[in-house]
């Protein structure tokens, strides 16, 4: 008997979790795993960030907050958004929540109703079509390949673009393959989208800073789609406060005061303590946000040269985030032992079981001929985990 609803039924469970469980799971049992399932960068959290939670907490600052957040967390984004984006909010066209994942899928409860066609561009985060099914939404597929460095032409989208579609999710720079859009080719995906102001364009900037090629770009910059366009971002990425848990949507005042309607009945508002910190992250000193991209841009250029060298393995460079997405199909229907395989999740498997080294499958990601590596640690694991790669396909016959 199935006790559950339909709506859970339909939900796949995210993968990246599932890898990093397994990972987990074998590191219990004595075995050296490389871990580079997670998008999580190692860093702590800046210390002046740490101490305004402390005093956060000195202060009493322990009782429920608005469901949008505290007034000065939303002023210091305001802030940001003038200062860092050229984009101007007002408070109330802002809303805080316990990350930027609650962020987009409240924007996706909020707006998507029965059938209502989301288009995704592919790859695309694990989580983004989930969740348009969890709002009875239909996912809209459109591919990118590694030929195109992962990215959507306009003609593409518009192609896609049904009397049904109701939104677009874009993520640049991109979790899973760190494609970063240009100012032109967001710029002509605007000029698509201003065409039809009935798709609302949700804009996942969450890893914003983790970027190699200058400035951030936003699609909301253009004003031809400036009131379509709802912002996610949040403190995670760039402040290395994943376990924080706060997120913000920034967008149009029918979007925001939705998401508080939403947010009020299922979590109120985010953490207090985390509030706190977060503001002091945003309007405290930015350099830990340069010197942890720095050392990510080091790894980045580690990691690609490495890849380069394993035989089969078709590599791009990522421009921003911390992903390398090799394209990986070359190895499929090769085997080793009993061990046959026919997917990348296959190959994922085997390199947790063979290599220890846990990456993801691109089909999690709607890539099925790639694999996602973190690399969000070490010279030293990049270095090694790259070597037991390269070690363990080469056992593959």
């Amino acid at each position: 008997m199935n006790l559950l609803s339909q709506r859970l039924n339909a939900l796949s469970p995210s993968e990246t979790l599932a890898m990093s469980q397994k990972s987990s799971e074998l590191k219990a049992q004595g075995i050296d795993v490389i871990n580079l399932s997670v998008g999580e960068p190692d860093f702590d959290t800046p210390t002046h960030i740490k101490e305004a939670a402390k005093k956060a907490i000195d202060d009493n600052f322990s009782r429920y907050s608005p469901v949008a957040g505290y007034p000065a967390l939303r002023n210091a984004i305001v802030e940001k958004m003038k200062n860092e984006n050229n984009l101007d909010f007002t408070p109330e066209e802002i809303t805080c929540s316990n990350g930027a994942k609650q962020s987009v899928c409240n924007v996706i409860m909020a707006i998507v109703d029965n059938g209502d066609e989301v288009i995704i561009p592919a790859p695309y985060w694990v989580s983004y079509p989930e969740m348009v099914k969890l709002a009875s939404g239909v996912p809209v597929i459109v591919s990118a390949g590694i030929e195109q460095d992962f990215k959507i032409t306009a003609d593409q989208l518009e192609k896609a673009i049904t009397p049904r579609t109701k939104a677009l999710i874009l993520c640049s720079p991109s979790n899973p393959t760190g494609a970063v859009y240009s100012k032109e080719e967001l710029k002509s995906l605007a000029d698509v989208l201003a065409k039809y102001p009935q798709i609302t364009i949700i804009s996942d900037e969450i890893y914003e800073h983790i970027n190699y090629v200058g400035s951030h770009e936003s699609i909301a910059q253009f004003e031809n789609v400036r009131q379509q366009t709802v912002i996610i971002n949040g403190v995670s990425k760039a402040y290395a406060m994943t376990g924080w848990r706060i997120g913000f949507v920034a967008g149009p005042q029918w979007v925001i005061k939705a998401c508080n309607k939403l947010q009020g009945q299922y979590t109120s508002g985010p953490c207090s303590v985390s509030q706190k910190a977060a503001e002091a992250a945003y309007v405290g000193t930015q350099d830990p946000v340069e010197t942890m991209r720095k050392a990510f841009e080091k790894r980045r250029n580690l990691i690609v040269e490495l890849a380069k060298e394993i035989p089969g393995f078709e590599v791009n460079v990522p421009q921003g985030a911390f992903y390398l997405f090799p394209k990986c199909d070359s190895y499929f229907g090769k085997s080793y032992n009993d061990t046959t395989i026919n997917s990348a999740a296959d190959l994922a498997m085997f390199l947790l079981e063979v290599g220890h080294v846990a990456c993801v499958g691109g089909g999690a990601f709607g890539a099925p001929d790639c694999i996602r590596m973190s690399y969000a640690t070490s010279d030293d694991n990049i270095v090694e985990a790259m070597k037991r790669i390269k070690n363990a396909l080469a056992l593959l016959q």
